[in-house]
């Protein structure tokens, strides 16, 4: 009998410590241009991707961060129209935000339109319903390039990108959360991925140092999210209105059921809210980031 194939996560290699998954079966192995993708099949967590050795997503609990990633920023806003989405090919925070009726325009533009081939093979279920829907836009472009010289402008700018390593490290940039401000209406809300605070502090405590040298508002909120281990994973947040972060559970109640109440299996008003209330050892990330101009 064929020995088991373990996949190996090695974004903290660095750290001197490494999480395994066992492999089921390979679906998908590229060496794509930009980077090395692998679709396997795990006994738990079903689906896995994981790109240059970094979980990207997983069956079994994607619905946490493509939630957080979505939900947070639109529900406090309460009115966002244009949404921009940098990376995310996968197309599921892209499923999330069009449950929101008052979107008008989705653009998401991934860098590598690889992801976006192999998506549509192995993600059917997130990128079926958002390609058939007429607010969608799919742009193949660098994320940064895109963000510097459109001449749109965006409610909510979500990036949901990789660690910052390869074609991904540029979007942890003050050039990029410059150029994403270009294009941000008044009252506009930018959300990224910041990693996970127990391993990564100087990544979020870098990115919320930047956000305060372009925004009222630069802080983070958090999530559980099993396969980003750690524990807690670290959502960026800036905008120019420093009220979008304290809405109300009421407030954030009732845009959800003039929303349609749809359903989510983390999302909830309380949650949304409480996400916001940081463990000390992250908050002590955070506070001691000054501003960087």
């Amino acid at each position: 009998m064929a020995e088991k194939r373990w996949i190996a996560e090695t974004l903290f290699d660095d750290l001197g410590f490494r999480m395994s998954y066992q492999v089921d079966k390979v679906l998908y192995e590229i060496q794509t241009e930009h980077q090395h993708l692998v679709l396997f099949e795990h006994p738990f967590f079903g689906k896995m991707l994981m790109l240059d050795g970094a979980t990207q997503i997983t069956k079994r609990d994607e619905f946490i961060y493509q939630e957080m990633m979505s939900h947070v920023p639109l529900f406090a806003h309460g009115q966002t129209r244009e949404v921009l989405i940098i990376g995310g090919g996968d197309c599921g925070i892209a499923e999330e935000v069009l449950k929101h009726k008052s979107v008008k325009r989705l653009t998401q533009v991934e860098i590598d339109p690889a992801v976006i081939e192999f998506s549509k093979e192995h993600f059917p279920e997130f990128t079926k319903p958002v390609f058939a829907d007429k607010r969608f836009e799919s742009v193949i472009d660098d994320g940064m390039k895109y963000v510097a010289r459109t001449e749109r402008r965006f409610d909510a700018i979500i990036v949901d990108s990789t660690d910052p390593q390869g074609p991904g490290k540029v979007l942890f940039s003050q050039k990029f959360y410059a150029a994403c401000k270009r294009c941000m209406n008044k009252g506009a809300v930018l959300v990224t991925q910041n990693g996970v605070p127990m391993f990564q502090p100087n990544e979020l405590a870098s990115s919320v140092a930047k956000f305060r040298g372009l925004f009222a508002d630069g802080t983070c909120y958090v999530a559980a999210i099993p396969t980003y281990v750690g524990g807690h994973m670290a959502m960026g947040w800036a905008s120019d209105d420093r009220r979008l972060r304290q809405t109300p559970v009421k407030t954030l109640a009732a845009r959800y059921r003039k929303a349609g109440a749809f359903s989510t299996r983390y999302w909830t008003p309380e949650v949304h809210a409480a996400a916001f209330a940081l463990p000390r050892f992250i908050a002590d990330v955070v506070a001691k980031a000054r501003p960087r101009r």
